[in-house]
C-alpha cells in the first residue's frame, strides 16, 4: 500500500478549496483518504489563511514513508515560512 500526500478538490465551481490528504496512491481524485492533514484555499487574503497544516499529523505520514506530490511540498514550505514569519515578531517585543 503506497500511500501519497496529495490535494483532493472540494467547493463550488469558481471557488476552489482544497484538503491536503494521506490517500492510497491508486484512489482516484475523489476516493475515501485515509486521513485529512489540512487545507488549502488560494483565494484566502492572508499566507496564514490559505495553508493550514497539521504538523502532527504531517510528520507522522511522512515518517510512516508517505510522499508528498510536488504542490503539497509547496505547500508544506509555504506554511513553515508563513509560520517563521508569524513567530519573529512575538519574539521582537
Amino acid at each position: 500500500m503506497a500511500v501519497v500526500l496529495r490535494l483532493q478538490r472540494i467547493g463550488k465551481r469558481t471557488q476552489p478549496h482544497y484538503r491536503i490528504v494521506a490517500i492510497e496512491k491508486s484512489s482516484g481524485p475523489h476516493g475515501e483518504p485515509l486521513e485529512v492533514i489540512g487545507h488549502y484555499d488560494p483565494k484566502a487574503g492572508k499566507e496564514k489563511q490559505k495553508v493550514a497544516i497539521n504538523a502532527e499529523k504531517l510528520g507522522r505520514w511522512v515518517k510512516n514513508g508517505a510522499k508528498p506530490s510536488e504542490t503539497v511540498g509547496s505547500l508544506i514550505k509555504r506554511a513553515q515560512k508563513a509560520e517563521k514569519a508569524a513567530a519573529q515578531p512575538a519574539e521582537k517585543k
